[in-house]
C-alpha cells in the first residue's frame, strides 16, 4: 500500500500536479484563440500578403536526469547450458504461450477455484474444455512427470525386490562365478561402460554445481541493481520539480519576446502599416517629386528660349550687315570694265544673277518673347515645392512614431496582462504540495531501501542454506561416484587374471564390494533425487515456459491487459488502481513500452486526459482579455499630410504659367528655315568655280577673295546662329510636350494625393485593424510555441519514467536470468546424473562379479577348465 500510494504521488504530483475541476473539460474554458482564428480567417480573405513567419524562440533543454540502472546480463560460458536448458524445455513444450487459455481460465473463474469446487467442474462444459485445453497444453510436462513418479515409486520397490533376491542368493547374490569363454572381455566392457558412466554423471553434477554456484553469484549481483534503481527512483523524484519549475520558468522567455515587440510597436506595427500603405502613397508623391524636376526642366528651357532668342536676333542682325556689305562690295567688283568681254560677260552676268541670295532668311525679331512665362515660373520655384513634398514624405514615414505614441496605453496594459499571466503560472505551479511530497516519496524509498539492505543477511543466510542443500544433494551422487571409481580403481588394480574366482586378492574384493556399496546408496539416494528433479522440472519449467518467456516477448503484458481480466466492472486495472478510472486507454505495455523510450510520466500515464495542461495553458496565456485588448486599439493618422496647400497651389500656378499659349509653330516655322537663302560654302564654292573660268588676272582674284570672305561670314556668323537655332528648336520642343501634358499631369498628382490622404483618412482603419491583427497573432505565436515545448516537454523530458521500465526489466532479469535459469539447469543436471545412476547400478552389479572373491568356484576333471 505504501508503494502505491507513494507511486501515485510521484507520478500525479511529481509530473504535473492536480487541477482545479474549473479547468476539467469545462466547455466554458474552451480554447480562447478560436475567436482570434476565426477573425483572422476574416481578414485573411481580405489581406492582400500573407503574414510573415514567427520567429522561434530558443528556450533551452529541461534539465535532464542522467539514470545509472543498465539491465544488462551477460552469463558467460554457462550461457550455452542454458540455451540447452531452453531447447530441451522447448522440445518437452513446443506450444505458444496459452494467452487466450489463461484469460477464459481467469475470466470464466474470476473468484479463483476452490477444493470444493473440483467437484462442480464436470457441471460446466466451459470449465472441462478449459482442463482439456490446459491438459494438451502440459502434455509433454505431464508425460515426464509420470514418467518421474513412476521412476520415483519403482526405484525404492525394485531396491528392496533387489535387496531380498540377492539375501536369497539370487539375482548375483550367490557368491559363485561361473566360468566363462569371454570372461575377461565382458569385464572389459562393463569397466569401460562404468568409467563412461560415471564421467557422464560427473557432467551433470559439475553442470548441477555449476548452475548451483550461479545462482548464489547472481542473487549477490542483485543488490546493485537494487541499489541503482533505488538511486535512479530518488533521481526520478528529485529532478522532478527542478524540470517544472524549468517549465515554468522558461514563460518569462516568450514573455520577454512579447514585451520586445511591445517596446518596438511602433517599427513593428507602425511598419507594417506604413508598408500597407505606401502602395498608394510614395508613388504619388515620388510623382510630384518627379514634377520639381519638370519644373527645373522647363525653367531651363524657357531661359534657354530667351537666350536663345536675343542670340538669333543679334546673330541675324549682324549676319544680314555682313552679307549687305558682302553683296555691295561684290557688285562693285562685277562692275570692272573686264567684265564687258563677250565670253567673261556671261560668266559676270551669272554671278550678278545670284547676288540676291545673299540675304538672311528666318526674322526672329517677330517672334514672341518668354519673359512673363519665365517670370510666373521663377515664382513657382521660389515656393520650394521640393521640400514641401519632402514634408509629405517625413509625415508619412513618422507613422511609426504615431503608433508607438497612440498605443501606449495599449501597450501598459498588456504589459500588465503578462505580468498577471506570470503570475497565474507560478502560482497554479505552486497550488500543490509537489516538493513535499516527492520528499517524503523520497523518505519512503530510502525506508525501503533499508529494510532492503536489512534483510540481505537473512537472504544471504537463506541462500547459504539453498547452496548447502543443493551441495547436499550433488554430495550423495558425489558419494556413489566416489564407490564406482574406487571401486574400479581398487578392482583394476587388484585383479589378478591368474587367481581364480575363490582366490582372488583383498584389493580386488575391496574394489568390488566398493562397486556394491555404490549401488546400495544409488537405491538409498536415486528416488528422492528423482523426487526433487520432478518437482524442479514441474516448477521451474512451467515458469520459464508461462512467466519468464512471455515476459521477455512482451506476450504477459496481453494477459494482464485484457479489458476487464483484474476486475469485471473494470476494463483497464491500472489506470482504476493510480486513479479511479478504469476506463482510461493505459495499459502496463504501453506504460512500460513508453518507458522503455525515457518518455515523460505525463506522457506514460496519459495525463492530458485528466488534468487538461494544454487547455489551462490556453486559457491562461493566450485568453480573450489579451484579444480584446488589441480590438481596443485606435491609431489615429488624420494629421498625416502629404502635400500642403502652398505645393498644391505651386502645382497649380506651374500648370498655369502659361507655356502653353506660346506659338509654338512661328518658333518652329522660324527655326526650320536655314539662316541664309543659300548654302554660303556652297556659293562660295560656285563662286570660285565661276572665277576658274575667267582669264587670270584681277578680276579672278577679286572674285576669289569674295568666295573666301563669304566663307568666312559662314564660320564666324552662320555656325553661331545655327548652333543657336538648334538649341532655340531643342527648347521650343521640350516646351510643347510639356505644355501639352502639363495640366493632365498635375491633375493626376493632386487627384492621387487626394486619394492617398482619403485612404489615410478614411479607410486606413481597415489596414490598422488587419496589420494589429497580424501583431497580435504574432505575438500570440510565442506563446504558442511555449505552450508546444511545454506539450512537449511533458510528454518526453519531464519525469522520464526509465526507472520504471528499469524495475521490470531488473525484475525479470532477477527472477527469470539469475534464479530461474540456475534452477532449471541445476535440475536437469542432476536429473541426467540420475539416469545415468540407474545405468550405473547395473553396470556395477554386473563388474562385481569380476572383482569380488567367490565361495566357491567351477571345477574340471585333469585340472583343465571347460571354455
Amino acid at each position: 500500500m505504501l508503494w502505491r500510494a507513494g507511486l501515485v504521488l510521484l507520478l500525479c504530483w511529481g509530473a504535473t500536479g492536480e487541477v482545479p475541476n474549473q479547468f476539467r473539460d469545462s466547455p466554458e474554458h474552451e480554447d480562447p484563440t478560436s475567436d482570434l482564428q476565426a477573425d483572422s480567417v476574416t481578414v485573411g480573405a481580405r489581406q492582400q500578403r500573407s503574414p510573415p513567419p514567427v520567429e522561434p524562440l530558443d528556450f533551452g533543454f529541461v534539465p535532464a536526469a542522467v539514470y545509472d540502472t543498465h539491465v544488462y546480463y551477460e552469463p558467460g560460458p554457462i550461457r550455452v547450458l542454458f540455451h540447452i536448458v531452453h531447447a530441451f524445455l522447448y522440445l518437452v513444450q513446443p506450444n505458444p504461450f496459452p494467452k487466450d487459455l489463461i484469460v477464459s481460465a481467469i475470466q470464466q473463474n474470476p473468484g479463483g477455484i476452490k477444493l470444493d469446487d473440483y467437484r462442480k467442474l464436470a457441471d460446466k462444459p466451459e470449465n472441462v474444455l478449459l482442463m482439456l485445453q490446459a491438459i494438451y497444453y502440459e502434455a509433454g510436462f505431464l508425460v515426464c512427470v509420470c514418467l518421474g513418479s513412476v521412476f520415483l515409486l519403482l526405484t525404492p520397490v525394485v531396491g528392496l525386490c533387489f535387496c531380498v533376491c540377492r539375501c536369497c542368493d539370487n539375482c548375483g547374490g550367490e557368491m559363485h562365478q561361473r566360468q566363462r569363454k569371454n570372461a575377461d572381455c565382458q569385464r572389459s566392457f562393463y569397466t569401460a561402460a562404468l568409467i563412461v558412466t560415471s564421467i557422464l554423471i560427473t557432467f551433470g553434477v559439475l553442470i548441477a554445481h555449476a548452475a548451483n554456484q550461479n545462482m548464489t553469484s547472481q542473487i549477490k549481483a542483485t543488490r546493485r541493481f537494487i541499489s541503482t534503481n533505488m538511486r535512479d527512483m530518488k533521481t526520478l523524484a528529485n529532478n522532478t520539480p527542478a524540470q517544472i519549475d524549468y517549465l515554468t520558468a522558461q514563460y518569462t522567455t516568450a514573455k520577454n519576446k512579447v514585451l520586445s515587440d511591445l517596446d518596438n510597436i511602433g517599427p513593428l506595427l507602425g511598419g507594417r502599416i506604413q508598408t500597407q500603405l505606401e502602395k498608394e502613397v510614395v508613388p504619388t508623391l515620388d510623382m510630384a517629386l518627379r514634377t520639381v524636376g519638370a519644373m527645373r526642366e522647363t525653367k531651363e528651357a524657357l531661359e534657354s528660349v530667351s537666350s536663345s532668342l536675343e542670340v538669333l536676333q543679334e546673330g541675324t542682325s549682324r549676319l544680314a550687315f555682313r552679307l549687305a556689305l558682302e553683296r555691295t562690295s561684290l557688285s562693285n567688283t562685277l562692275s570692272d570694265p573686264a567684265c564687258s568681254n563677250g565670253a567673261v560677260s556671261r560668266t559676270c552676268n551669272n554671278i550678278r544673277s545670284t547676288l540676291k541670295q545673299l540675304e538672311t532668311n528666318g526674322n526672329f525679331s517677330g517672334l514672341p518673347d518668354v519673359s512673363p512665362q519665365l517670370a510666373s515660373l521663377d515664382i513657382v520655384m521660389k515656393a520650394d515645392l521640393s521640400d514641401i513634398i519632402q514634408k509629405g514624405y517625413s509625415s508619412f514615414n513618422d507613422t511609426p512614431r504615431m503608433v508607438q505614441d497612440q498605443t501606449k496605453n495599449v501597450v501598459s496594459g498588456v504589459k500588465a496582462m503578462l505580468d498577471k499571466i506570470g503570475g497565474e503560472i507560478v502560482g497554479f505551479s505552486k497550488m500543490f504540495p509537489v516538493e513535499p511530497s516527492l520528499v517524503n516519496f523520497t523518505i519512503f524509498l530510502n525506508l525501503e531501501q533499508k529494510k532492503m539492505e536489512a534483510n540481505y543477511p537473512k537472504i544471504d543466510e537463506m541462500d547459504f542454506n539453498r547452496w548447502i542443500g543443493g551441495v547436499a544433494l550433488l554430495c550423495t551422487v558425489v558419494l556413489v561416484l566416489a564407490f564406482n571409481f574406487l571401486g574400479l580403481l581398487c578392482g583394476t588394480c587388484g585383479y589378478d587374471k591368474q587367481a581364480t574366482p575363490t582366490t582372488r586378492g583383498c584389493l580386488s574384493n575391496t574394489g568390488g564390494n566398493l562397486l556394491m556399496a555404490g549401488v546400495a546408496f544409488s537405491f538409498l539416494f536415486l528416488w528422492w533425487l528423482m523426487g526433487f528433479v520432478s518437482a524442479g522440472f514441474v516448477f521451474g519449467g512451467n515458469v520459464e515456459k508461462l512467466i519468464c518467456e512471455p515476459l521477455a516477448n512482451k506476450e504477459l503484458f496481453k494477459v494482464i491487459d485484457t479489458p476487464y481480466m483484474v476486475h469485471p466492472a473494470k476494463k483497464n486495472f491500472l489506470p482504476a488502481l493510480l486513479f479511479q478510472k478504469p476506463n482510461m486507454d493505459l495499459t502496463v505495455g504501453s506504460l512500460y513500452r513508453d518507458c522503455s523510450v525515457n518518455s515523460g510520466l505525463y506522457h506514460a500515464l496519459q495525463l492530458e486526459t485528466m488534468f487538461k495542461i494544454n487547455t489551462f495553458l490556453n486559457t491562461t496565456v493566450y485568453n480573450k482579455d489579451l484579444a480584446k485588448v488589441f480590438e481596443g486599439v485606435k491609431i489615429d493618422l488624420h494629421s498625416m499630410m502629404l502635400l500642403e496647400q502652398e505645393g498644391r497651389d505651386s502645382l497649380l500656378t506651374f500648370s498655369n504659367t502659361g507655356i502653353g499659349e506660346l506659338n509654338y509653330a512661328a518658333y518652329l516655322a522660324e527655326v526650320n528655315k536655314g539662316v541664309t537663302l543659300v548654302d554660303l560654302l556652297a556659293f562660295a564654292n560656285e563662286l570660285e568655280a565661276q572665277a576658274d573660268l575667267l582669264p587670270r588676272g584681277a578680276l579672278e582674284n577679286a572674285l576669289k577673295g569674295h568666295a573666301s570672305s563669304i566663307r568666312q561670314i559662314h564660320r564666324e556668323q552662320v555656325i553661331p546662329v545655327e548652333q543657336a537655332m538648334s538649341t532655340l528648336s531643342q527648347s521650343i520642343r521640350l516646351l510643347q510636350r510639356t505644355a501639352k501634358e502639363l495640366p493632365v499631369k498635375v491633375t493626376n498628382i493632386l487627384s492621387a494625393i487626394d486619394a492617398a490622404e482619403y485612404l489615410i483618412t478614411h479607410n486606413a482603419s481597415h489596414v490598422v485593424k488587419q496589420e494589429t491583427d497580424a501583431y497580435m497573432n504574432n505575438m500570440i505565436g510565442y506563446f504558442r510555441q511555449y505552450t508546444k515545448w511545454v506539450k512537449d516537454s511533458l510528454e518526453g523530458e519531464v519525469a522520464q519514467c526509465k526507472p520504471i521500465s528499469n524495475i521490470i526489466d531488473t525484475m525479470e532479469l532477477v527472477a527469470c536470468s539469475f534464479i530461474f535459469d540456475s534452477l532449471n539447469t541445476f535440475w536437469f543436471g542432476l536429473g541426467g546424473s540420475c539416469v545415468f545412476l540407474v545405468l550405473s547400478i547395473i553396470i556395477s552389479v554386473k563388474l562385481a562379479k569380476y572383482y569380488r572373491r567367490m565361495d566357491t568356484e567351477d571345477v574340471f576333471d585333469d585340472g583343465q577348465e571347460n571354455w
